[in-house]
């Protein structure tokens, strides 16, 4: 069984490569969450640490947060991967990106880096993406939308649960169903991979 760490958001993509990559016989020893080193909140949503940490718990997977910024945002990445493949052995890193190249270009390079496999579990073309959105729901994953992006969704949609009526609603906008370019960020606080609601 391959050990692997997986960068972690807290969100739905990370939530759901964590199922994949369970169900494909990784063995995902760590999850690696970027915090910013000013606000202390998690820089891919702006999170507060405690809910990170209550997922981690319930998934029964430890978290390595990562205190960043800027400028010092892809060496402070990198260095973290090479301290975590000493220690624990591991040989890969796995993202949760679905098609953005630039994202995958930037994860194997860090990978690359440290002597890891990159691995996406998600990874789809950018017409089946809606079907992961459908998978996310049919699991059974439960999640909240936190944020969204004002230019592309309506405000009022912070709030909502990702369900049938979400996913109905959501192919309706010109926007990726699964909010690939920070279109809305979600909390997911039930699923497969969790012990028991948070």
């Amino acid at each position: 069984m391959m050990k692997i760490a997986l960068s972690f958001s807290g969100g739905k993509d990370s939530c759901l490569a964590v199922y994949r990559l369970q169900q494909q016989g990784y063995e995902v020893s760590c999850l690696i969450t970027t915090v910013w080193r000013e606000s202390n909140e998690t820089v891919a949503h702006g999170e507060k640490l405690e809910h990170i940490e209550k997922q981690a718990a319930s998934i029964g997977i430890p978290v390595h947060f990562i205190e960043t910024d800027f400028k010092t945002y892809t060496a402070n990445f990198t260095e973290t991967l090479k301290t975590l493949k000493a220690q624990d052995q591991m040989k890969g890193i796995a993202f949760g990106d679905i098609y953005l190249e630039g994202h995958r270009e930037w994860g194997e390079q860090v990978a690359k880096q440290a002597g890891l496999e990159a691995i996406y579990p998600l990874w789809t073309d950018q017409q089946h993406v809606q079907d992961l959105l459908k998978q996310f729901v049919a699991l059974g994953f439960q999640a909240r939308v936190i944020k969204v992006d004002p230019d592309k969704l309506p405000e009022s949609w912070v709030g909502r649960l990702v369900d049938e009526s979400f996913i109905n609603d959501i192919r309706m906008k010109n926007v990726c169903p699964m909010g690939e370019s920070g279109e809305y960020h979600t909390a997911v606080f039930d699923g497969p991979i969790f012990k028991g609601q948070l």
